[in-house]
């Protein structure tokens, strides 16, 4: 069966749910929260991500996110709450739902890095 990139962004959309920088900030705040970055390094680079976010770009993302895997990153975990977030929301989804996918049960869409800049949040440069 074959599909499109926007039948797979309806469907992710549909089931990651989006948030908005005051939520995502009172989830942080809460504690046991990864903000991901899923963007690739250039754009990192230029803009700067949100502060003690993680990078890990959209192409590597499960590669990182299975704790199955030796190329595993610790700062996941099934149990956290995890807010996505890329340039424009698209990425953002389609990584959410791919860790739901993953068994990652508490996964929100954060949308752009733009949204969390004009809200006010807090960034860093690119480590």
């Amino acid at each position: 069966m074959t599909t499109t990139v926007k039948a797979m962004l309806a469907v992710a959309n549909d089931c990651v749910p989006r948030v908005t920088p005051a939520d995502a900030m009172k989830l942080m705040a809460e504690g046991e929260t990864l903000v991901l970055d899923v963007r690739d390094a250039p754009e990192v680079e230029k803009t700067g991500k949100i502060t003690g976010a993680l990078n890990v770009s959209r192409g590597l993302l499960e590669f990182r996110a299975d704790p199955e895997l030796p190329t595993w990153n610790q700062r996941f975990a099934k149990d956290k709450t995890v807010l996505v977030y890329c340039a424009s929301g698209g990425r953002a989804a389609l990584g959410g739902k791919l860790l739901q996918d993953l068994g990652y049960t508490k996964v929100y869409n954060l949308g752009s890095i733009k949204d969390w800049v004009d809200a006010g949040g807090a960034t860093e440069a690119a480590s």
